[in-house]
């Protein structure tokens, strides 16, 4: 199973910043009895693994050689493999660069590195071999994209930042295989690239017959992105038990504030 981790943003709204946002430490980890700082990206890298990849491709910009020295081959337990996004051109062109690396029957996971959720093992939630989407509950959905249903958590329609969205439901992270990423790729080559938000290309996708599901299932999300929001990280972090955290040198055992060889 893969794991994308879109990390080509310049990060404008939390600048300035000596280094890529995704390094923005939040909280703290053991290693070998020392507290040390925890880059904002960790947190996804860990409930990737913990939600079985063991491949990650972190897709950077030209500019961003620091979170390559930071990870290097391997993230917890999966290797990992870099790809380069040369401009700024949105979320879909970002994902997309990492397609020559899937398999169509691979399973991936797709998660944005400066965000913080829980439950830590909430990818487990989405089911293999479909398109699935891991919803939260947020205060303002308009600032993210507002998932709406059906009667039988089908996904109708992904309000992208709108106004006044007609649910408070919004997607933190999502799960497919790697054909649909091709088909998405596909659709999204149709339409002259013009899609920067996945949403938008989701609904197209979904306007020619295709299906995808919502699971309820997130509890806690932010976006750290922000100055406001590192603040929020901070206070979700200090009100959560330390023992939902996964120890990723040994998949599937939860130990207390433990991150292990992540990071030297």
């Amino acid at each position: 199973m893969w794991g994308i981790v879109p990390a080509a943003g310049h990060g404008s709204r939390i600048q300035p910043l000596a280094f890529s946002k995704e390094l923005l430490p939040v909280g703290s980890r053991m290693e070998n009895g020392t507290e040390r700082p925890r880059a904002v990206s960790e947190y996804l890298v860990e409930r990737m693994v913990r939600g079985g990849a063991t491949r990650l491709c972190f897709v950077v910009s030209p500019g961003k050689a620091d979170i390559l020295a930071y990870y290097g081959g391997a993230a917890c337990s999966a290797h990992v493999c870099f790809t380069v996004q040369p401009q700024p051109a949105g979320l879909c062109d970002a994902l997309f660069r990492a397609l020559p690396f899937i398999a169509p029957a691979d399973d991936v996971l797709v998660g944005l590195p400066d965000t913080i959720w829980f439950p830590a093992d909430g990818f487990r939630a989405l089911p293999d071999g479909a398109f699935s989407f891991l919803l939260f509950p947020v205060a303002h959905p308009e600032v993210f994209d507002a998932v709406l249903t059906d009667a039988h958590d089908r996904v109708v329609e992904i309000q992208v930042k709108q106004p006044a969205p007609r649910t408070e439901w919004v997607w933190g992270a999502f799960k497919l295989t790697g054909r649909m990423l091709a088909e998405l790729h596909a659709l999204w080559l149709r339409r002259d690239r013009a899609d920067e938000y996945v949403g938008t290309l989701v609904n197209a996708w979904l306007a020619e017959g295709n299906a995808a599901r919502a699971v309820r299932a997130g509890a806690t999300y932010v976006d750290v992105g922000t100055l406001h929001g590192y603040h929020e990280a901070l206070h979700a972090l200090q009100h959560r038990a330390t023992s939902d955290e996964v120890d990723p040198s040994r998949p599937g055992v939860v130990v207390p504030r433990a991150l292990g060889a992540a990071r030297r």
